[in-house]
């Protein structure tokens, strides 16, 4: 028989919720918190981030000494290429209509909902739990950056983001800056006066062929993502746009391989005689946190009150977690067993699924141990 937290990841998960549409999602998880007796409230982020919801706070007082904590996770997934039919398959969860399944990150919503729930209905003491579920942040962390932190009491949370076997403690993140790149050109003819014309695209492919990009070391990568230009096959392009990025954990070698780019698009412009107009923009910071670090602390203890061996790690990615540490709170990401997310082959096992909800109990208990 399915479990709590695999009915409710179910019904989570079959609802599809890309960036900025995550209402009927949103609906549910309101509903939940609102059937347990709890407040939620949704902010005003909505229309600032381009989303139908706002975040969903909630808070539950303290019944006892302790730390209070945070616990986040955000409601949408990276668009569905069609309909989400989640199926459980020797005790694997799948999405049997080929396209994700959205355990990034319904699987965390699920886990935490149904750690509350559970927290509330044993009359297990704690130190405080506040819950935040925002928009957006597949797309750039747009909802927790929109969120206003001074809510939060706690000092201390979770995010539930890293897809890798339960247990690894993502220690650090990277910092990483974005590039709008626009090549001006000059349109001409191609058949009749190509001499006249200047190629826009000419100058960015000459560009991407000199960058550095992929992994350029253990800390250190870079990408072109998007390259778009040009109006017709027979005229000369006068205008190419691309997007690019690049990620450290160091934050003095990001901003000398973004310079390093900078540098390649004026030169390659400069070779075809076009002009280039780069932007760039920071994405996130990045953070690093020490194995003695409270926040860590308390997950490691956690993690092994659960039955499960801590593995400490960095992470390539960011999550909601950049902006809670940014911003002066300590967040950890901790791996809840999702694997080859954003991909038709998405998953996460049944096992790991009611293995989160442990570790969402055993947090707010470790936090509570760790003040008495």
């Amino acid at each position: 028989m399915a479990s709590e937290v695999v009915d409710l990841f179910t019904e989570l998960a079959a609802l599809p919720s890309p960036p900025g549409e995550e209402r009927d999602v949103a609906d549910v998880v309101i509903r939940y918190l609102r059937d347990l007796g709890l407040s939620v409230d949704e902010d005003d982020a909505g229309p600032k981030v381009g989303s139908n919801i706002g975040n969903l706070y909630c808070r539950i007082e303290a019944t006892d000494g302790g730390s209070p904590i945070f616990l986040c996770a955000h409601l949408d997934t990276v668009p569905p290429e069609g309909p989400i039919e989640p199926v459980i398959e020797d005790g694997v969860m799948r999405n049997a209509a080929g396209t994700i399944l959205g355990a990034d990150n319904k699987s965390a919503v699920a886990a935490m909902l149904e750690g509350t729930r559970r927290v509330l209905a044993e009359n297990r003491p704690h130190g405080g739990i506040e819950l935040l579920f925002t928009p957006k942040e597949e797309v750039g962390l747009l909802g927790a950056a929109a969120f206003d932190l001074e809510r939060l009491q706690a000092r201390l949370g979770y995010v539930y983001d890293q897809a890798a076997p339960i247990g690894e403690v993502i220690l650090g993140a990277p910092y990483s800056q974005a590039m709008q790149v626009r090549f001006h050109g000059r349109a001409a003819h191609s058949g009749m006066y190509p001499e006249e014309g200047r190629s826009a695209i000419a100058a960015a492919a000459r560009a991407v062929a000199d960058l550095r990009l992929g992994r350029i070391d253990e800390e250190t990568t870079a990408n072109v993502g998007i390259i778009q230009g040009g109006t017709a096959g027979n005229i000369i392009p006068e205008w190419c746009t691309l997007d690019a990025e690049a990620r450290s954990h160091d934050e003095r070698k990001l901003a000398e391989l973004v310079q390093e780019m900078v540098d390649a698009f004026a030169f390659a412009a400069g070779l075809e005689d076009c002009e280039v107009e780069t932007k760039v923009s920071k994405s996130y910071r990045g953070y690093r946190f020490k194995t003695e670090d409270p926040v860590v602390r308390i997950a490691h203890a956690a993690l092994e009150r659960s039955g499960y061996t801590p593995a400490y790690a960095l992470s390539g990615g960011a999550a909601d977690a950049n902006i809670f540490n940014e911003r002066g709170l300590a967040c950890l990401n901790l791996a809840n067993g999702m694997q080859d997310i954003h991909t038709p082959d998405e998953r996460i096992t049944v096992a790991d699924l009611e293995g989160m909800v442990e570790v969402t109990l055993a947090l707010v208990a470790a936090a509570r141990d760790a003040d008495a």
